[in-house]
């Protein structure tokens, strides 16, 4: 998956949140909003992918079988 397809991913369930509380009577002129704060909120999910510290690693470490001596 590239960028632009977990940034897709993302805001759509940014969006799905959104919706339960987005206030369509009161905004029914402009429902265009919700789509661009779930791009905001996209992209902040993405920032705050970004490892802020190089030095730090992150992930699972990889689990190996012991070798077992007879």
């Amino acid at each position: 998956m590239n960028e632009d397809d977990l940034r897709d991913c993302f805001a759509m369930f940014a969006m799905s949140g959104l919706i339960r509380h987005f206030d369509f009577d009161q905004f029914k002129q402009d429902p265009a909003r919700v789509a661009d704060w779930s791009y905001l909120m996209a992209d902040a999910m993405l920032e705050a992918r970004i490892i802020k510290e190089p030095e730090v690693e992150q992930g699972i470490v990889a689990v190996k079988p012991k070798r077992r001596v007879k």
